[in-house]
């Protein structure tokens, strides 16, 4: 009788303490943020296909929309709370260097791209974020090829970047 009542005391006091609910992030929205707008991203880009910098647009604006709830307006003239403007700065493909005597040849796309994150309320403050991601590939494939999974993994990371800084400031 004593070994079940040292059992359920440490249970109900755990369950006491234990979080009703669990969020992973940092802060929470505040409740002047209703709207927001991306302008589409400018491409500095020269090796840059002509769409990588409208669809990381897109990408961007329903990440926005959908994680972190905020209307998306066309324009900055219907007052936006926040606006995000970018720039593709940097598209490029290299060889990376061969290690450990492996005979496996890689090649690594990187992109880079810098944001300013314009916050009108509830005070006005402007974040800005330079983000460089890459993805690896075997150097036999060619990147025209596997280009639409490499441009998936980089822009998962970049969005999530953008959504990170938004959220936490960090």
């Amino acid at each position: 009788m004593n070994m079940k009542f040292l059992i359920l005391i440490p249970l109900f006091l755990l369950a006491g303490c234990w979080p009703t609910s669990v969020s992973f992030r940092d802060g929470s929205v505040p409740p002047e943020w209703k709207r927001f707008a991306v302008q589409t991203l400018e491409s500095k880009a020269a090796n840059a296909p002509i769409s990588y910098a409208p669809d990381l647009t897109e990408e961007i604006k329903d990440a926005i929309q959908n994680r972190v709830g905020l209307k998306l307006v066309p324009s900055e003239a219907e007052d936006p709370q926040v606006n995000v403007t970018g720039v593709v700065e940097n598209y490029n493909v290299t060889p990376l260097s061969l290690q450990d005597n492996t005979a496996e040849v890689k090649n690594r796309l990187t992109i880079r791209a810098s944001f300013e994150i314009f916050i009108s309320e509830p005070e006005e403050e402007v974040m800005k974020l330079n983000v460089s991601r890459f993805a690896d590939f075997d150097a036999s494939q060619d990147v025209g090829s596997i280009q639409a999974q490499l441009l998936s993994e980089i822009n998962d990371q970049i969005v999530q970047d953008v959504l990170n800084k938004l959220l936490s400031n960090w």
